[in-house]
């Protein structure tokens, strides 16, 4: 109708190149096809391969343009004449230039019908020009008619090939072709092209919004302009924002992203999900959400191993947020980033198709809160940047963060003072008499210092004395499990007594337990652990039921029922006026047995007293003068403790012995056959 304006042209159209000096980022293909058309060497045929919208058909058009132009072949077409004026990017087009559409002109026909009309001699130019879009669209019988053609056309006759998968072009007319391969155009090139038509046009706009548009455009100069055309349509007087841009083309706040890292970063699992409740309730696609973090962290991954990528070109992103960006790559550091990345970029192969996609994401992100499992390098770095940063934070962000706490195995619970402790013997078996104890040693455990609290995640920072090896006795216990756990089962009912001038003495509830802790070499694995802990190696000494001295006496034993006349063995010291039931149960101790003596049982078979006399009494020992040493299994007899070479072999011990050496058992009876 007339009066009427004309639609503008859309801005892939209007800023389409007109030259080879116009064309973006092709500079790889420009080049070599303006020295050709300088020396005057050019070829029939081309193929012209590579992404969608990155300038093969303009090339193509600019090609021909250039060969028909009043002073060409040139490299720079005039602009003015006749040719070039009807090959503009704007013009009405030229006869003598044909462009076909192999995606709905691909078949036999459409080639045969070509083929015919290629013989006839251009109208006003000086070739003929074939510019085939889509070229992989030709059907086989199509490329197979144009073969002849192609391959020894008439000397007016030019072929140019587009397409966006070379490999589909039969290998008969690709090789009688010169192939250019065109490349998606870098962001720091497809920025600076979004910057310069922003300006000629007048549009104000935040910086952030051009990564987004690049982003969007993936590479392809036509796509990034059909993506910044809709934004402009839709600005209003204030131009582009950064918020309507995203809104509109769909991808996450940067707020959102930010939220999610650093909650990364502190180990925050309820900040994580808070983020991701949040990308739901704003009906942003968890698939989206899910790409973008993914890029995020791509972007925080090279920002850690370069950091000037952002000045380099190796991330485009505004410099404000350079700043951020550093903060958070650091937070996490460059082995948590890649595992992460890892995890997600997983995660977004399994999403697809899937009817539960906020599941799957929430999953992603609980499997990247959790430490790393494996024990390859990746794994190890990755668990020691995790403790770094919970170092660095200092314990009044632990303690703020829950998630920020390192679980570790709860110890066995220990009294307040090893020498208030009683053998589970003794809780199991309360009808036991014990002898009393002298009122000097009943007061010497009192003299010891009480053991302190001390910080237990610090291994080897506590200065190495008693009440330090107290504190610490669980993690020592736990230390031995690691490496000998006979020696840890044999620990477990011992206490630090002593530790004075390079001499550690362990308080062992049974006799048996401590003899066996020695002669066993159990001590050398005690030794090592404390070695590694507080690097100190103590000579270590025994000692039996002294730290039970500050429990008071026992309650008194009951008749066992034991038959009266069995007496003590010779040199325990026990008067013959107080034998009593225990003295049966010391017998019977002595024996090996420590249950009812029978003829013919057990008891029959003891060893020696000599051999044994040790193992109950009170004996006093060389380390420790002044110390009684208890065994509560013999009642109130006392013995001296034998002589090394007295001691039975521990390569003999067998039955009862062994269990006495080896776990501080003790034999109460054996049971008649029926």
């Amino acid at each position: 109708m007339a009066g009427e304006t004309p639609a503008p042209l859309a801005l892939y159209r209007r800023y389409r190149p007109g030259s080879f000096a116009e064309v973006k980022g092709q500079d790889h293909v420009t080049e070599p096809l303006r020295q050709a058309l300088r020396s005057g060497r050019v070829h029939h045929a081309y193929l012209f391969s590579g992404p969608r919208g990155c300038g093969k058909t303009s090339s193509a058009r600019i090609l021909a343009r250039s060969l028909n132009c009043e002073l060409g072949p040139t490299p720079d077409p005039c602009g003015t004449c006749e040719s070039c004026l009807a090959l503009a990017p704007a013009g009405p087009g030229s006869i003598d230039v044909i462009e076909i559409d192999a995606a709905s002109h691909g078949g036999v026909d459409d080639a045969r019908d070509l083929r015919e009309r290629a013989f006839y001699a251009p109208v006003s130019g000086r070739y003929k020009i074939y510019i085939i879009d889509e070229a992989h669209m030709v059907t086989r019988e199509g490329f197979n008619a144009l073969l002849k053609l192609v391959e020894e056309p008439p000397p007016h006759l030019k072929f140019v090939f587009a397409t966006t998968e070379p490999d589909k072009v039969i290998p008969t007319i690709r090789s009688r072709t010169h192939h250019y391969p065109f490349r998606l155009v870098p962001p720091a090139v497809l920025r600076e092209h979004l910057e310069q038509i922003l300006a000629s046009e007048g549009v104000p706009y935040e910086p952030a919004v051009l990564p987004v548009v690049i982003r969007a455009g993936a590479g392809s100069v036509r796509d990034a302009l059909s993506v910044l055309d809709q934004l402009m349509a839709g600005s209003d007087e204030s131009g582009l924002r950064y918020e309507r841009a995203i809104a509109l083309l769909g991808y996450t706040d940067d707020r959102l992203l930010d939220e999610v890292i650093e909650a990364f970063a502190a180990d925050d699992g309820a900040g994580v999900f808070r983020a991701i409740d949040h990308v739901v309730e704003a009906g942003h696609d968890p698939r989206r959400f899910a790409a973008d973090l993914l890029d995020r962290l791509r972007d925080l991954v090279v920002l850690s191993a370069v950091p000037d990528a952002v000045a380099t070109g190796l991330i485009d992103a505004p410099p404000d947020r350079l700043e951020p960006l550093a903060k958070q790559a650091g937070a996490i550091g460059g082995a948590g980033l890649t595992r992460a990345a890892e995890i997600i970029s997983g995660g977004l192969t399994e999403m697809r198709g899937a009817t539960q996609p906020r599941l799957l994401l929430e999953l992603m992100c609980a499997q990247v809160l959790l430490p790393a499992a494996d024990s390859g390098a990746a794994g190890l770095a990755d668990r020691l940047e995790r403790l770094e940063r919970r170092l660095s934070a200092g314990p009044s962000a632990q303690a703020e963060t829950p998630a920020a706490a390192t679980p570790r195995r709860e110890a066995a619970p220990r009294p307040a003072d090893p020498g208030l402790r009683r053998p589970d013997s003794e809780q199991r078996q309360p009808d036991r008499a014990r002898p009393a104890l002298p009122a000097e040693s009943a007061a010497a455990p009192a003299a010891r210092p009480h053991p302190g609290p001390a910080d237990a995640t610090t291994p080897g920072a506590t200065a190495a004395d008693a009440a330090a090896l107290r504190s610490r006795w669980p993690d020592v216990l736990e230390a031995v499990q690691g490496r000998k756990r006979v020696a840890w089962m044999q620990l477990s009912n011992a206490s630090v007594l002593s530790f004075e001038d390079g001499v550690l003495t362990l308080d062992f509830a049974q006799a048996g337990t401590a003899r066996g802790f020695l002669t066993g070499g159990y001590d050398q694995v005690l030794g090592q652990v404390l070695a590694d802990m507080f690097g100190v190696t103590p000579r270590i000494t025994t000692s039996v039921g002294a730290g039970e001295a500050e429990a008071g006496p026992r309650p008194p034993a009951r008749d066992t029922g034991r038959p009266a006349g069995s007496r003590p063995a010779a040199g325990n010291g026990v008067p013959g006026d107080a034998a009593s039931a225990d003295t049966t149960a010391a017998a019977g101790q002595a024996a090996g047995v420590g249950g009812v003596a029978r003829p013919g049982g057990a008891a029959d078979r003891a060893r020696p007293a000599a051999a044994t006399a040790g193992q109950g009494g009170r004996t006093r020992r060389p380390d420790t003068p002044g110390r009684p040493v208890l065994d509560r299994s013999a009642g109130p007899s006392a013995a001296d403790e034998p002589e090394p070479d007295d001691r039975p072999d521990p390569d003999e011990l067998t039955g009862s012995g062994l269990i006495e050496r080896e776990l501080g058992g003790r034999l109460i009876g054996e049971l008649d056959g029926p």
